[in-house]
């Protein structure tokens, strides 16, 4: 999620439970999708459904509360989040297996596990809760932090190792592409000179930075000025959108027939990808022109929503960080390998 709010009071946050600290986005609507795909099945085993984005939980402990027949195989590249989700999910035992990985190794995940087909994917994209709400972990622009943003803590370049070694060339490309800032050139510009005289290390010397090279009227609208710098700088130190660019097709690739995939984006580059992605794979194959469709050009799969769904009123008030979510989804509807955009099957 990429609405930064302002990060709990740390010492009240240690005494409540993941299901305190975290409210699941469009859980409902989420479980309703995919409950289908995850019935009993008729040869006896396990419908499995996989978490790309485990994070705190809450979504999958919906999962395998409501849908009993389910098998979870949950992923996350981040050990805390792990380590929170596990004891949650402790209770259901070997119905769901926690796997430290990035969502485009899904491939590899199932083959370890000998899984071969799947019958649900759930992808909750951008960063979780659990990342806004650990002030050091550096995600928030509301406090000051050291400025890391990996998702996972033991690896990479950090936020601080982008603004102190990229040049302003790189930096502006990272900030413009990634956050769609009109002012990157300003304030990668702005960065380069100041961190020569002090290297980068906290957030909010960075907030301050932005605020400082973003004329004022373009101040006056769209919340904190910083939020679209925090937004480039995590994407790039994360590889998010290289690696949702193979992951929306390996999820498709790994239902089978009947499954279903759901995927919540929270800005407009991620929704993007989804929505290019999903275009393909409800699209016919077929030569424009023919006077019918052969069978081996159908498409594979079907949409299950209308474009994308947002929240309603009812979740806002629940939950404020739904507010930028957008949900798409479709149900595999017959075999074969999905392209992705612009390439082949």
């Amino acid at each position: 999620m990429d609405d930064a709010l302002p990060a709990p009071d740390p010492a009240e946050r240690e005494h409540r439970s993941p299901g305190e600290r975290h409210v699941p986005v469009l859980l409902d609507r989420c479980v309703d999708l995919l409950a289908p795909a995850l019935q009993p099945r008729p040869d006896g085993t396990a419908p499995v459904v996989v978490d790309t984005t485990l994070g705190m939980g809450g979504h999958s402990e919906a999962l395998l509360e409501r849908l009993p027949a389910a098998r979870l195989v949950a992923i996350d590249r981040d050990p805390q989040a792990l380590a929170i989700a596990g004891a949650r999910l402790e209770r259901f035992g070997e119905r769901a297996t926690l796997v430290r990985a990035v969502y485009d190794e899904l491939p590899d995940v199932l083959a370890d596990l000998r899984v071969r087909e799947v019958h649900g994917v759930l992808m909750d994209l951008g960063v979780s809760s659990l990342q806004l709400d650990e002030v050091d972990r550096g995600f928030s622009y509301a406090r000051d932090a050291p400025l890391d943003m990996r998702m996972d803590p033991t690896s990479g370049l950090t936020a601080a190792d982008v603004l102190n070694t990229y040049d302003a060339r790189d930096l502006s490309r990272v900030l413009h592409v990634y956050g769609e800032e009109k002012f990157a050139r300003r304030i990668a510009d702005n960065v380069v000179r100041e961190r020569a005289r002090e290297p980068f290390s906290g957030t909010l010397r960075l907030v301050d930075l932005v605020r400082d090279s973003i004329p004022a009227p373009a101040r006056r609208t769209g919340g904190n000025p910083a939020k679209r710098t925090f937004q480039a700088l995590r994407i790039e130190v994360n590889r998010e959108l290289d690696a949702l660019r193979g992951a929306v097709p390996a999820a498709l690739d790994a239902l089978a027939v009947g499954g279903r995939l759901v995927v919540m984006s929270y800005q407009s580059l991620e929704d993007r990808i989804v929505k290019q992605t999903l275009a393909v794979a409800t699209t016919s194959t077929a030569p424009p022109g023919l006077p019918f469709e052969p069978p081996e050009h159908a498409p594979r799969f079907q949409l299950l929503t209308r474009g994308a769904e947002r929240a309603d009123e009812a979740e806002l008030a629940a939950n404020p960080r739904s507010a930028p979510v957008r949900l798409r989804a479709a149900e595999r509807v017959r075999p074969g390998r999905v392209p992705a955009p612009g390439g082949r099957a």
